[in-house]
């Protein structure tokens, strides 16, 4: 004979059992919205060095107009941007609507950003999430790329060159000691690299960044395009 008194109760602890589980969901939830997306409340920096020749065949692959970076002087690593991270997840568009940015920053920061317009969207995702201002943001950006010395076999590379995303980061590592294999990640489309990733803490220090490594290319093999003119 069935017993309905049994299937009641399995019934109960199974409503119980997922109405505990949506809460400790909510819980969570709401744990993180204290600090989700508020101005300076972040663990660390990664620093996305860019390899420019990757992402102007990439426009050019997409019909893109020609931008600064990729019809100006020849570029290598170019900085990406400077991203405050938690150690799961990230802020990004902090403030709106940002703060404006002076045009007289943007400026001065080509040498490192080459295109006006990464440099008003980095702002605006990851720049407003820092906790400074324009200028202090933009001047921590320059001592964080100032911080990092690009191995010399990718400073004039000529040639397109076949690598493994291994073989890059132990480039940059023996480049600057103190980086370690968990502070630094390379990642790729398809079939090129794409960028090199930098884990620092608030004070620019190497640091070690699970998630970010945890993303990085899985390829044997990649390509690096040359550096435009070479």
């Amino acid at each position: 004979m069935f017993d309905f008194r049994l299937h009641s109760f399995s019934r109960l602890v199974i409503s119980l059992t997922l109405a505990a589980g949506l809460l400790a969901l909510a819980g969570g939830a709401k744990a993180q919205d204290k600090r989700q997306n508020a101005p300076g409340e972040f663990d660390f920096y990664v620093l996305s060095l860019s390899w420019s020749p990757s992402f102007c065949e990439e426009a050019s692959e997409r019909g893109g107009r020609a931008q600064m970076q990729c019809s100006g002087r020849p570029y290598a690593f170019v900085v990406h941007g400077l991203w405050p991270q938690y150690e799961n997840g990230f802020p990004e568009y902090c403030q709106r609507p940002s703060p404006r940015l002076n045009r007289s920053i943007v400026s001065s920061m080509l040498d490192l950003m080459p295109a006006p317009g990464l440099i008003f969207n980095e702002w605006d995702k990851h720049g407003t999430c820092s906790g400074l201002d324009g200028r202090n943001y933009f001047e921590t950006i320059r001592k964080a790329r100032a911080a990092i010395k690009i191995p010399a076999e990718y400073l004039d590379l000529s040639e397109a060159k076949t690598v493994a995303p291994a073989e890059v980061e132990e480039a940059f590592i023996k480049a600057n000691p103190g980086l370690s294999n968990a502070a630094v990640s390379v990642t790729c489309n398809r079939t090129r690299l794409s960028e090199v990733r930098i884990c620092l803490s608030k004070d620019l220090q190497f640091r070690a960044c699970e998630e970010i490594d945890r993303r990085a290319c899985r390829r044997d093999q990649v390509t690096m395009p040359p550096i435009r003119g070479g």
